[in-house]
């Protein structure tokens, strides 16, 4: 299997690092071909063109070297891996921007009219996202509505043709155990594991 996974956090070291780590090593241990991109040290520039903004038209070939590299990439991915923290309900914004700039018409959609329905073109029929997060679950559902469980499972991947969406959310990190992190790389590595059954 060909699989992507996707950091997007700053901070070398981070809680974030060590989940990515975890997956990769996982999947490479597994036989997979994993194309493994930390977005922030690579210098993933998230900042959409004016060029890229069309949404019906297929887009053109990305004059941004690293952009088009992405996109033949994912088009050939049969699986996905996201790790991001949850920060203002949101993915930070070189993940967006990503979003934004690879998942372009053409490659990860077609849609005929604006006000039409995608046809999603990838092939990856599944997709994992693991989160961080500082706010409590109860906190998280009541007063916010999980915002990123929208994002993922309702906007994004179903949009581009990814039906299997996973999601898992590890909480709170700021004041976790070194012991309730391990477990929680264990099951990272567990998780990233099943993408291939």
């Amino acid at each position: 299997m060909r699989i992507g996974v996707y950091l997007a956090h700053p901070c070398p070291g981070s809680f974030n690092h060590a989940v990515f780590t975890a997956v990769v090593e996982e999947l490479r241990d597994r036989g997979c071909h994993v194309l493994a991109h930390d977005l922030y040290a690579e210098g993933f520039a998230p900042v959409l063109t004016a060029g890229e903004t069309e949404t019906v038209q297929s887009a053109t070939p990305a004059r941004d070297v690293q952009v088009e590299l992405h996109r033949s990439e994912v088009a050939t991915l049969d699986a996905i891996v996201l790790v991001h923290p949850n920060w203002w309900g949101m993915p930070p914004a070189v993940l967006t921007g990503w979003v934004q700039r690879v998942l372009a018409p053409g490659v990860a959609y077609k849609l005929g009219t604006a006000d039409g329905e995608p046809a999603g073109l990838l092939k990856a029929g599944r997709a994992l996202v693991l989160n961080t997060s500082d706010t409590p679950a109860e906190r998280e559902e009541s007063e916010f509505g999980d915002p990123l469980q929208r994002i993922w499972a309702a906007c994004v991947l179903p949009y581009v043709g990814v039906a299997d969406v996973r999601r898992i959310v590890f909480r709170t990190v700021t004041d976790s155990t070194d012991e309730l992190r391990a477990s929680w790389l264990r099951q990272a590595r567990q998780q990233a594991a099943a993408l291939m059954t």
